[in-house]
């Protein structure tokens, strides 16, 4: 391990559909080639498929797998799986579910006991509520992990940095960095809002993510390649 340094971390977004799996994945490529034992982890996930076989799938959970060199099914990477893409704690309340932040974080120490480093993906943004007194932050902070950023580059993407930034912090936590992720459409004025956003973040820039080559991009009910996340990892740093 490297040492003096953090190697578990939080993955928070400004959004859903922002880049979390992806830097997530990424990461954890990066953990994994600095000779440090490292899985992903996702306290809930919302929207399934069936593959090939007929099994049910998580498209963010199997990214996780393949940047973690895991098989399907080989590890319990997430407690929650509900089947339908949407707010996790409607879906849960729809199925009579209870979203339990205690069965989360026994699920998230097992693997901290087997993992020399656990990358934890949020869901959605910050403050996506589990049930009706609990949200991620809660989950975020109870874990206790330095948090890592990504900001989706997208018109709005400033506001919604700085508030998720400022919610961060008020809980008390660390923002070990953050990174810019240009989506597959990318804002005009990319690099000087990249830069607005260095200049009003108070945490290391990690990194601009390019948007994905084609070849690369993530097809429907599909995880990200292990070639897409090879390429992200280029782009990015580990906090120091």
């Amino acid at each position: 391990m490297i040492p003096n340094v953090p190697t578990s971390f939080f993955v928070t977004g400004t959004d859903t559909e922002v880049g979390k799996t992806l830097l997530s994945g990424a990461l954890i490529l990066k953990l994994r080639e600095a000779g440090i034992r490292a899985i992903g982890f996702k306290p809930v996930v919302a929207g399934t498929y069936l593959d090939s076989n007929g099994q049910k799938l998580n498209e963010d959970l199997e990214t996780l797998r393949i940047a973690s060199g895991l098989r399907p099914h080989q590890q319990t990477l997430c407690p929650y799986v509900l089947d339908v893409a949407a707010a996790p704690h409607l879906i849960a309340q729809k199925n009579g579910v209870h979203l339990d932040a205690t069965i989360i974080l026994d699920e998230f120490r097992a693997l901290t006991s087997a993992f020399d480093s656990v990358v934890v993906e949020g869901a959605g943004g910050f403050l996506v509520p589990l049930n009706e007194q609990e949200d991620l932050g809660d989950v975020t902070q109870a874990i206790d992990l330095p948090v890592i950023l990504v900001v989706g580059m997208r018109l709005g993407c400033i506001n919604h940095a700085l508030l998720t930034c400022e919610a961060i912090q008020a809980r008390q936590l660390t923002i070990a960095g953050w990174v810019a992720n240009t989506l597959s459409n990318q804002m005009p004025l990319l690099e000087e809002n990249v830069q607005t956003l260095k200049e009003r973040i108070f945490a290391p820039f990690l990194g601009l993510i390019p948007s994905l080559p084609d070849q690369l991009k993530k097809l429907e009910n599909a995880p990200y390649s292990l070639e897409a996340l090879r390429f992200t990892a280029e782009h990015i740093r580990l906090p120091e």
